[in-house]
């Protein structure tokens, strides 16, 4: 169970774990003082940190069946404490495709920028069950936290990464930029909208039953660099 402690440490960290390039282990610790086994931060659709392969897998299906408890995101905390049992109107497809990774149960965080709920920290865990009080209370903590540090980074670190190389200060990692690439290619060369090449490229990495980024790289791994 995630303590206020714990909690604390984890904001403590936030910036330095960042400027360090240490984002993944961060994702992790915030996943453990929460009490859960695995965590994820996104920001506009774009993947910016995540604690194991499970909890990437989950927001990239997320982001191919363009559905899930963490689209779009709401305003308020999201709460799915047994996958199994969601009713079949909602996210269709969803629990079928986040049973056979080991999910039993999700939470998600909303992360406001401003008045705009922008992004959100999603936590899963293997064994079904709602969240305690303190560990809701303390996801919101670490929300608002990840709120204050996104809005100082983002969107110029791409950039700031790209002229000062890896490990810049407070960058913010993003984990889509082939997949953005590939939808500008297939938009091209198939003469349709981004928004079209995009719904493409996400059922055929749906149809493949590979996730979004392993379909986007074998698009433009032979571009000329």
């Amino acid at each position: 169970m995630g303590t206020l402690k714990a909690t604390n440490e984890l904001l403590a960290s936030l910036g330095p774990s960042a400027a360090a390039g240490q984002g993944q282990q961060w994702a992790r610790r915030c996943a453990l003082a929460l009490g859960l086994d695995g965590a994820a931060v996104t920001l506009e659709e774009e993947l910016v940190w995540f604690s194991d392969r499970t909890s990437a897998r989950l927001e990239d299906l997320q982001f191919v069946l363009g559905r899930g408890p963490s689209v779009p995101p709401k305003s308020h905390l999201r709460q799915v404490p047994d996958v199994r049992h969601l009713p079949e109107k909602h996210w269709p497809q969803f629990a079928a495709e986040a049973e056979p990774l080991g999910i039993a149960a999700l939470f998600v965080w909303p992360v406001h920028l401003g008045a705009v709920t922008a992004g959100t920290l999603t936590g899963y865990r293997r064994t079904p069950g709602p969240l305690t009080g303190q560990q809701a209370a303390d996801g919101w903590l670490i929300a608002d936290a990840l709120a204050e540090h996104i809005l100082a980074h983002w969107p110029t670190a791409a950039a700031s990464a790209a002229a000062d190389g890896p490990g810049t200060t407070g960058e913010v990692d993003m984990h889509r930029a082939e997949v953005h690439q590939a939808t500008g290619v297939l938009s091209v060369q198939l003469g349709v909208p981004l928004a079209e090449a995009l719904a493409r490229l996400r059922a055929q990495a749906y149809a493949a039953g590979r996730s979004l980024s392993e379909t986007a790289h074998d698009i433009v791994k032979d571009l000329p660099q």
